[in-house]
């Protein structure tokens, strides 16, 4: 399985030390398209060379390739957005993660679109329960099919 990990890189690193271990434990279930996302010091490495169009291009290939989409949305993120915007347009499989914060809400764009499961968590753990029972969830509908 591709798995194509989503999480805000230039709108803001706040849960940036969560990323690696959820990036850990999508590994188990597959190919991780996007481990730079987890960089915890992010400093661009061979993004410097990039241009935006680039970028875009990359990740947005990235994307069609893929098999499932799963996103860290706490912190808001355009290009986190789009990615999880063209995953759903494409058919792919959508994890939103979300901690909640007093005073700050997903956006309604994600929130409320009908293929994105959307999960609130509190605890690294809970995010993994979250994480687990999402995969569970391909594993039986595939088993069905």
């Amino acid at each position: 399985m591709r798995i194509y990990f989503s999480a805000s890189i230039s709108g803001g690193r706040g849960q940036a030390h969560l990323y690696p271990p959820i990036l850990m434990q999508l590994k188990g279930y597959g190919e991780v398209l996007t481990e730079f996302v987890a960089d915890l010091i992010h400093t661009r490495m061979g993004e410097q060379d990039r241009t935006p169009e680039a970028i875009y291009r990359r990740d947005l290939d990235l994307v069609a390739t893929c098999d499932v989409l799963v996103a860290e949305v706490t912190v808001p993120s355009f290009g986190v957005g789009v990615e999880v915007a063209e995953a759903g347009r494409l058919g792919k499989p959508v994890l939103a993660l979300v901690r909640p914060k007093e005073g700050r809400r997903l956006s309604a764009m994600i929130a409320g679109d009908p293929n994105v499961a959307v999960v609130e968590y509190d605890t690294l753990e809970e995010a993994r329960g979250a994480v687990d029972a999402f995969f569970q969830g391909l594993a039986s509908d595939a088993g069905k099919i």
